[in-house]
């Protein structure tokens, strides 16, 4: 985290976007005490120490943000292994990449379920009335977040999550009105099966990707896709509709670029 002030909201179970927390650490300069927000259930450190989540604070984050800035994304160990030495550490940082490293599979759902949306949440994203008609969608979980399962829900659409490695022969078999590939981490052509996937499923049925799914649906028509120096991180991102000249403002967060 690159604010130097983390915690002091704590944890609130309704904002959490996937079915568990898939976090490998955290970084942050301070660590606060005290909580102070209506909605908190539980403080940081417990909620990470409860999923066995390391973490790591008095670390000057502003730094290691000027440094990757510079010189591109870097890799970094955390370890409580204080025999160590520092030669260790830095092979194991060697010893590790994320270019090429298939990271959906261990995100992604293992078994088809139909999503119902247990939260009570007070997000209402469409206020336009009933529905004449309730389409019927297959989400293909590359590391799919809730809020976009509730948004399609919202429209009256009947959702499918299935794994990143289902069949696109069982999903045609389903007869859906629409496809969705969804978001998720890691690089996208390291997962050539899913790219096959999205291939076998084009022209059959309408699609749509996003983040992850928008670059496997690039793969599948013929691009490539890169890694970028640092990626593209953050809320407030502008992005111009080149067709009518209007601005709308975006959440970015992909490190690779078609």
């Amino acid at each position: 985290m690159t604010n130097p002030h983390i915690g002091n909201t704590g944890i609130n179970f309704d904002d959490e976007e996937s079915r568990e927390c898939f976090l490998a650490g955290l970084v942050i300069k301070s660590l606060s005490i005290n909580t102070s927000n209506w909605r908190c259930t539980e403080e940081l450190f417990k909620y990470l120490a409860e999923r066995n989540i390391m973490g790591i604070y008095d670390v000057d984050t502003r730094a290691i943000t000027r440094r990757l800035r510079q010189d591109g994304s870097l890799i970094g160990v955390l370890s409580t292994e204080g025999t160590k030495t520092d030669e260790e550490l830095l092979e194991m940082s060697r010893s590790w990449d994320i270019v090429g490293v298939d990271l959906i599979s261990g995100v992604s759902c293992k078994e088809p379920y139909e999503w119902v949306d247990k939260t009570k949440s007070d997000w209402e994203f469409n206020t336009n009335g009933g529905h004449e008609k309730n389409y019927r969608v297959i989400v293909y979980d590359f590391g799919i977040k809730h809020n976009i399962l509730r948004r399609l829900a919202s429209y009256g659409c009947k959702i499918t999550v299935v794994p990143s490695t289902w069949p696109a022969s069982e999903t045609l078999k389903m007869k859906p009105d629409g496809v969705l590939f969804s978001n998720g981490p890691g690089d996208p052509s390291a997962v050539p099966y899913a790219v096959e996937t999205v291939k076998e499923i084009l022209g059959k049925v309408p699609v749509f990707g996003i983040c992850m799914g928008h670059q496997l649906l690039g793969q599948a028509l013929g691009g490539k896709t890169f890694k970028m120096k640092f990626g593209h991180h953050g809320g407030n991102h502008p992005v111009r509709n080149i067709r009518n000249g209007r601005v709308e403002i975006s959440a970015q967060n992909h490190n690779y670029c078609r």
